[in-house]
């Protein structure tokens, strides 16, 4: 679904600052301005753009959410269509595997854990007031089998006290992005308003559930995926701006599940007014995205996309600190 507010936007530029700082352990250049022991850096603000792109098949224009598994990228659509797609490197579809039992209200994201796959059924942008917001925690062996076996985690925010209907986009509780870590799921919910991201815990146990406040993030823009690898101590977020413009926040070198007790970098991507919504990586430094079909003649003309990225210049040091 297309929620990329205002196309005016496209004729304004960022109003985010060319520098900005964030915490790294790692980095040389020293911010002066920043108290002693904050661990304060600062980066030089980082345009990066994608090895390459391209163009998906017609029938994953919704793409909202990517893994990576069983040498394949598996994606899949927000909206009513129950498949989920295995490509390849070069977005060609390879394998399709229909969850028949399942019910596709609006599937945002696709994560998983060693032993099960995860489907976030909980985009709530439309009016904010789900009632039925769910999580499909789907076996894996069950699922190449071609007969999955499917637990359902119901939940709810434990900060969502109104449900009366918002106006579309303007609600704080639209949750895009979660990770699976050890015995808990983890929620980074888009905030309209402000662009930052509430994250939220809750047990990856089938039920119902309340998903606890646990931090917020200024992003500086609304999230979208995330990628998690958890024997390195790294997310990475994907999202985009109000106005369109896509971007990365790195959180990574953190303690046990606080995540943002460690290193924090946002990289803008060179992919002008892209809605990027999927991210996958095997080895935290190669990643792709996928971007949702955004199409409105004559001014823009983007379709669904698979994008190939290198953080190696960014992550390298961190990933591979003997090399």
């Amino acid at each position: 679904m297309i929620r990329i507010l205002v196309l005016w936007g496209l004729f304004i530029s960022s109003a985010y600052s060319q520098n900005e700082v964030y915490l790294d352990v790692k980095t040389k250049k020293y911010d002066s301005s920043s108290i002693i022991n904050t661990r304060k850096f600062s980066h030089k603000n980082l345009k990066l753009k994608p090895e390459y792109s391209i163009r998906l098949s017609d029938s994953i224009k919704e793409t909202s959410g990517l893994i990576a598994f069983e040498n394949l990228l598996w994606t899949h659509n927000d909206d009513r269509d129950k498949t989920i797609y295995g490509l390849d490197s070069l977005g060609k579809i390879k394998k399709k595997i229909v969850l028949e039992q399942a019910v596709n209200n609006d599937w945002e994201e696709i994560s998983q854990d060693s032993t099960h796959i995860y489907i976030g059924d909980f985009g709530n942008n439309y009016s904010g007031n789900r009632s039925d917001l769910k999580i499909l925690k789907i076996e894996k062996k069950s699922f190449f089998e071609g007969i999955p076996n499917i637990e359902i985690i119901l939940f709810s925010y434990s900060d969502q006290t109104d449900f009366s209907p918002s106006k579309p986009n303007k609600t704080n509780f639209d949750c895009e992005a979660f990770i699976v870590s050890k015995d808990s799921i983890y929620l980074f919910s888009k905030q309209w308003k402000s662009s930052k991201t509430n994250i939220y815990v809750l047990a990856k146990q089938e039920g119902t559930q309340t998903a606890k406040l646990k931090a917020t993030l200024d992003t500086k823009g609304l999230v979208t995926g995330a990628a998690y690898l958890e024997d390195k101590k790294l997310i990475t977020l994907c999202g985009y701006t109000k106005i369109g413009k896509p971007f990365l926040y790195l959180l990574y070198d953190f303690k046990n599940q606080d995540f943002l007790s460690g290193n924090k970098r946002r990289i803008d991507i060179k992919l002008p007014f892209h809605q990027i919504e999927g991210i996958a990586t095997k080895d935290g430094l190669h990643y792709f995205m996928t971007n949702e079909s955004l199409v409105r003649k004559p001014i823009l003309n983007n379709p669904q996309q698979i994008h190939y990225f290198d953080l190696s210049s960014v992550l390298n040091q961190y990933i591979n600190p003997q090399k």
